[in-house]
């Protein structure tokens, strides 16, 4: 097994990724894996192991203004996903299974619905769902993370520095505003995804996915599914063992 870190600019912003290739493949598809706000691609490490222990060819981006990949002078919705496009083009990538985080996993959305031939699987951990026109976000009461919370998240940043210090604050402000901003295009767009959805949601605390949009967004789906465990926000990396029960079979079957 081989990893590369590679440098390149699909769409106009230098991007960053690592592609591990396992020495033998076991299904032609390969999986992209787009972190949330605040990470980079590192945050896979654990899942990209077992990925590629199952014989997938694992793609895992830094997004702009993150990682290693290029700060930006401007952090719209749109322009995550036309980053995540042009690195599949780059690559020659016909066919994907994507799973996004977060920020991620909205991208993720973006790319489903605009390129539906393009994404075979995708997996939404805990991504924001955009407000419908005239609703309101609801009041999200604070989260006191958990003593294994803590442990993994201190953890990570001992293991993976550079994405605190790499990731370009400048666009908190605005990609929050946008999640807060009513999107009436976003839900015209999810019946358009044709790839098989799974969403996962935590059920804890510190969870960004509000259950009512999730409902909706499931009843609009083409073929769609739901699974919730008992986590906040980051399952992949506090829950890294349920979050690869539940996404692995996904993937290959």
């Amino acid at each position: 097994m081989e990893t590369t870190v590679l440098r390149a600019a699909p769409n106009g912003v230098a991007l960053t990724w690592r592609d591990t290739s396992p020495r033998v493949v076991s299904h032609p598809v390969p999986v992209l894996l787009v972190h949330g706000m605040g990470g980079d691609g590192r945050t896979w490490a654990r899942f990209t192991k077992v990925l590629a222990g199952a014989g997938r060819r694992v793609i895992a981006v830094d997004l702009r203004g993150h990682g290693r990949s290029a700060r930006a002078g401007s952090y719209r919705l749109a322009e995550f996903a036309a980053d995540i496009e042009g690195l599949c083009s780059h690559l020659g990538l016909n066919t994907v299974d994507l799973v996004g985080h977060s920020l991620g996993g909205h991208t993720g959305s973006l790319v489903a619905q605009r390129n539906p031939d393009l994404v075979r699987r995708l997996v939404l951990e805990e991504a924001p769902l955009p407000l419908r026109d005239g609703e309101t976000r609801p009041e999200i009461p604070a989260h006191r993370p958990t003593l294994a919370e803590l442990w993994h998240a201190t953890n990570s940043m001992v293991l993976n520095p550079r994405a605190v210090i790499a990731f370009d604050r400048s666009m908190t402000d605005s990609v929050i505003a946008q999640f807060h901003t009513p999107d009436p295009f976003w839900w015209q767009g999810v019946p358009r995804v044709e790839a098989r959805t799974l969403l996962l949601r935590g059920v804890r605390r510190g969870s960004m996915v509000d259950p009512h949009l999730l409902a909706e967004a499931l009843s609009l789906l083409p073929d769609g599914q739901v699974r919730e465990i008992a986590c906040g926000h980051s399952i992949h990396r506090d829950r890294s063992r349920e979050f690869a029960a539940a996404v692995l079979p996904f993937l290959t079957d």
